[in-house]
């Protein structure tokens, strides 16, 4: 019911591959023990970010941008034009990467990964595409007009692609313009029908696709923000281009990149999943907003099991870094909450630094093996039936609101799941009732936590639970229950 997806920078993984194998490494002939890796760990998913043919427009810019060199240079000490590369989120085309071995070695990747029962996902960026993309000049009605006047008063807003004809920059209203890509106008019916196309060709070489920056095509937004320039959007695009790919492939999933409180409406108009920057922002702020995060675990169940929940992407910093000594807590917390589970790329390993997806070439860092070791128990944790299908209701604690601590129960008719989280700097005593905890109820009861070892404080009898939790510890306690399930309300 809840998928378990990888993230990986293809281009970034090649290149590493390739240097660790001594030979040229691409999506064909990827060394087994990966697939073996993605396996061992139970990955429903494999994310392919950043496959698609490449933008020099978006190379050169990268190379000659001082703000992102600064980034670059914060990653790597030294860095070679040979070190970068266009942004993957800048896309002249859908045809696959040759540099990676084209579309018939994605295919190849493909078949290994559902040999293994591994689905393939890739993006899809529905706001713009590369400034080379491969409908220019024949079709400018595909993007967003800016006339002369506007473009003279600011001319950071858009690209001179013909002499005197200017079009706009891809943009998020909230922040600068992504001066390597060109606003698309859903104002026009023509690009509805151009995109879906391109979601056609997407679709037929996986399984699942994030889209990227989803909400931007909303109506609703679309409209405030460039109907001055291109016109009104009439209708929406999700709803139908979702329905159209779904009649080809029935089990194709759709995964959202989605903010400002849009993920309930994205999920209306047909997105299995939706990013929940919310979890994450409240997971992983320096104190931990237990009670916002309390809020938002007890949403409605129809809204809470189509949400992606992650510690980190390639937006995002390192968890390892950003989060520190709560890091195997939060990751306990997501892996034992309901929705889809997104892993990035070494988050495992507890690497820190993040890497600019314009860089080709990664840092080395050493790799922590026994937070690896803890992820895989908690991989195999949640797979287990009650954190797949089993509801989500808020425990009690007998603690303060300012204690960072929190706890939540799981539970389906005949399994239950007790999650328990202290991300403070000290150790606490925790108690909590719960009518599951009559005497006798409980059999065949398990404990994992955070600190490797086995956890002997823990008391319950007449439906109270009493524990100890150490400074930055997490448990998780499943067991059979043979007291009816409580429905949420």
């Amino acid at each position: 019911m809840f998928p378990l997806v990888y993230e990986i920078n293809t281009r970034i993984w090649l290149h590493k591959l390739s240097i660790e194998h001594n030979r040229s490494v691409t999506l064909g002939n990827i060394p087994d023990e990966e697939f073996a890796f993605f396996s061992s760990c139970g990955f429903d998913m494999v994310w392919l970010m950043g496959v698609w043919k490449p933008s020099q427009y978006s190379k050169a810019i990268a190379t000659a941008h001082q703000g992102l060199r600064a980034s670059f240079l914060k990653h790597i000490p030294t860095v070679t034009p040979e070190d970068i590369v266009s942004s993957p989120y800048s896309i002249p085309s859908y045809t696959v990467n040759e540099a990676l071995g084209g579309e018939t070695e994605l295919l190849t990747f493909r078949e290994k990964l559902h040999a293994s029962g591994i689905k393939l996902m890739l993006d899809f960026v529905p706001n713009h595409l590369a400034l080379d993309n491969a409908f220019l000049p024949e079709h400018p009605e595909y993007f967003i007009p800016i006339c002369n006047e506007e473009w003279c008063l600011d001319p950071q807003a858009g690209f001179q692609y013909r002499k005197e004809q200017y079009l706009a920059y891809g943009k998020d209203p909230y922040f600068a313009p992504w001066t390597d890509t060109l606003q698309l106008n859903y104002a026009r019916k023509e690009t509805h029908k151009m995109m879906t196309e391109n979601l056609f060709k997407v679709s037929s070489l996986c399984d699942a696709v994030r889209c990227d920056m989803a909400m931007l095509v909303l109506k609703s937004v679309f409209n405030t923000t460039w109907s001055g320039l291109g016109g009104f959007m009439e209708e929406e695009f999700w709803d139908k281009a979702i329905t159209s790919v779904k009649l080809r492939y029935p089990d194709f999933l759709f995964l959202a990149e989605s903010y400002w409180s849009k993920e309930w409406e994205l999920q209306q108009q047909g997105f299995d999943f939706t990013y929940d920057k919310p979890f994450y922002d409240y997971l992983t702020e320096a104190s931990i907003n237990s009670e916002k995060l309390t809020g938002h675990l007890l949403g409605n169940w129809d809204y809470q099991k189509h949400l992606c929940r992650f510690l980190e992407n390639h937006d995002e910093p390192r968890a390892a870094e950003k989060i520190g000594l709560n890091h195997k807590a939060a990751a306990l917390v997501l892996l034992t909450s309901p929705g889809m589970h997104l892993i990035h790329q070494d988050q495992t390993d507890g690497f820190k630094k993040q890497i600019p997806v314009q860089l080709l070439r990664q840092t080395t860092e050493v790799s922590d093996g026994k937070l690896a070791e803890f992820y895989k128990k908690l991989f195999l944790l949640q797979e287990r039936e009650v954190f797949q299908e089993g509801r989500i209701e808020w425990l009690n604690l007998n603690t303060p609101n300012n204690s960072h601590c929190l706890g939540f129960h799981r539970f389906t008719a005949k399994e239950s799941a007790y999650v328990l989280a202290n991300f403070s700097g000290t150790g606490i005593p925790l108690e909590f009732s719960h009518p599951s905890l009559e005497h006798g109820a409980m059999k065949k009861l398990t404990v994992l936590s955070t600190q490797n070892k086995n956890k002997t404080s823990i008391h319950y009898a007449e439906k109270v639970m009493k524990i100890t939790l150490s400074a930055h510890e997490a448990i998780v306690i499943t067991c059979i229950t043979t007291v009816p399930a409580y429905k949420q309300e």
